[in-house]
């Protein structure tokens, strides 16, 4: 599960670049890794890297959006403080999970294969990271957010068949119920992984 969350943080921040530049979702994603590589490759200090990656991530990801979704049925019961509560939470947790772990990843090559309008909300764009002597080949698809077409955003990565919203969705619904239906349980988790 580690693996997979850690997996996720990576595309998702790899996918961060140009977003305003690229209208076409396919474009969007080459933009985004050419953009992040050259990042992850260059011999800035591993701070410069991580502010420079985060900056990118809020313009590209919708990172409100994902929050809602991993919130789950429990957005719908909390009060409007709770929710502006958990939304700066759920924020400063995603930007630190995926620049944390993301500095220690250089070039990553990942090649778009096709794509694919769902609806006048959604594209899907299929892309493959190219296997290496570390690592097998990995098949991943971007749930882009096409709603407003000059600005695509990001809103989910399905790696090998598994949404990973849908897998963080699941742990955070877990934490609440294992404590009782109590929404600062999820507070607190979060919490406790932004001062470690």
């Amino acid at each position: 599960m580690k693996k997979l969350k850690f997996l996720f943080f990576f595309l998702l921040f790899i996918n961060l670049n140009n977003i305003s530049l690229a209208k076409d979702p396919s474009d969007l994603i080459n933009n985004i890794v050419d953009e992040a590589a050259s990042i992850l490759s260059s011999e800035d200090p591993i701070e410069s890297k991580i502010i420079k990656l985060n900056a990118i991530a809020e313009r590209s990801v919708d990172i409100n959006g994902i929050g809602l979704y991993t919130l789950g049925k429990y957005r719908k019961t909390i009060n409007e403080d709770q929710k502006s509560k958990y939304q700066k939470l759920f924020r400063s947790y995603f930007l630190k999970s995926f620049s944390s772990r993301l500095v220690d990843y250089t070039n990553p090559r990942i090649s778009v294969v096709s794509q694919k309008k769902i609806n006048d909300k959604y594209t899907i764009v299929n892309s493959i990271l190219e296997a290496t002597s570390k690592r097998p080949q990995v098949k991943i698809d971007w749930r882009i957010y096409t709603k407003n077409p000059e600005r695509p955003l990001i809103r989910d990565l399905i790696v090998e068949g598994l949404s990973l919203a849908r897998t963080q969705k699941e742990e955070f619904n877990s934490i609440i119920q294992n404590n009782d239906g109590d929404i600062n349980a999820l507070f607190k988790t979060l919490e406790e992984f932004l001062i470690k």
